[in-house]
């Protein structure tokens, strides 16, 4: 069987890794792809790499036929996601990417983007879609949000550790280097190749990134208390990747058994053997998370290393898969592809 999805916001970088992905998918079919500024364009015209596929032009959302649609991508920057899908069709499934429903409580959405949520009944059925944690529920969802590339990332390294308290969760530092292409397409000063390139930086810190919000919430989840970690995120001078390493306080070898055992049957997850840390050069371009464990030279702590690729299992490779369980497909369909190298 093969089912039709529409991506919304299909012109900026999700967008075009949602297209690239989907293309080789053998029961999914893009119907449509809508657009803002860029409506009435080809997808040759926007993304040249694509132009070797058979797609529809890019459209305003009010031209979209619903009718025969299963599944919408919505690539939309915060804000203006909750006002798009609230017009949706009431029986299509969403797969959202913003951050709009990534938080359950109104108040904290206010608190971390700066503005009152205007879908409240859309943010209190949303499922959240860090895949490997929230599986079943993905599975029977109709609206799921995705997480912040940063925020699936700290998880992945993080979060079994909270859950099974290995770790001492008043002591986590999560220093993390993040690549360009995460602030997304739309032009910035700072992101100008001469303002980026030759060095990187920290920023939003003192605790004022919003992907805060979502460590936060899952971490005290699992853990039955507030776990509020420290964490600096840096933009580096690179397209692609994001890069996690936690401080954390614990047995390595206690800790690198934990991670093993929960991701041991999970396909994306891959955790390296004890003392080996990975490199984004390593995940380029797929769906994959690898995983290291090294113990410190001082006695009782460890550096646990996440990287990933953030357009991809970071963003719309993780969207696809949640949509692959929203639609009774296979998981792993499109995505076991290999990551690039060099």
């Amino acid at each position: 069987m093969t089912y039709s999805i529409a991506i919304l916001g299909s012109s900026g970088y999700t967008g075009a890794e949602l297209i690239r992905l989907i293309s080789g998918h053998p029961s999914i079919e893009i119907k449509a792809l809508g657009a803002f500024s860029k409506a009435g364009k080809s997808v040759s015209e926007i993304f040249p790499h694509l132009r070797h596929l058979n797609l529809p032009n890019m459209v305003s959302f009010d031209q979209i036929d619903w009718r025969g649609i299963d599944l919408c991508f919505c690539a939309l920057p915060h804000k203006t996601s909750q006002e798009v899908i609230s017009n949706l069709p009431r029986d299509l499934k969403i797969v959202d990417l913003s951050a709009d429903f990534r938080l359950r409580d109104p108040e904290s959405y206010a608190k971390w983007y700066g503005n009152p949520h205007t879908a409240v009944e859309i943010q209190c059925e949303a499922v959240y879609g860090l895949t490997e944690f929230y599986r079943n529920q993905i599975s029977n969802a109709r609206v799921v949000a995705g997480t912040g590339c940063n925020a699936a990332t700290g998880q992945f390294a993080l979060r079994p550790l909270i859950a099974s308290g290995v770790i001492d969760l008043d002591d986590i530092i999560l220093d993390l280097k993040a690549a360009v292409s995460g602030a997304g397409r739309a032009l910035k000063e700072n992101l100008l190749h001469a303002e980026l390139s030759e060095g990187y930086q920290a920023y939003a810190l003192g605790g004022t990134h919003r992907h805060l919000g979502e460590f936060d919430q899952e971490f005290s989840k699992v853990a039955g208390r507030d776990v509020r970690i420290q964490f600096v995120p840096h933009l580096i001078p690179a397209n692609r990747g994001i890069l996690g390493t936690a401080y954390v306080k614990g047995d390595a070898q206690e800790i690198y058994d934990t991670l093993s055992e929960t991701y041991y049957d999970e396909p994306f997850i891959e955790v390296l053997p004890i003392g080996e840390a990975p490199s984004t050069r390593h995940i380029r371009g797929s769906n994959f998370c690898h995983i290291g464990v090294v113990a410190d030279r001082s006695f009782g702590r460890a550096v646990v290393v996440a990287a990933l690729d953030n357009l991809t299992k970071g963003s719309s490779g993780q969207a696809l898969q949640n949509a692959n369980l929203m639609l009774g497909i296979p998981e792993t369909q499109g995505l076991m592809i290999a990551p690039l190298f060099p």
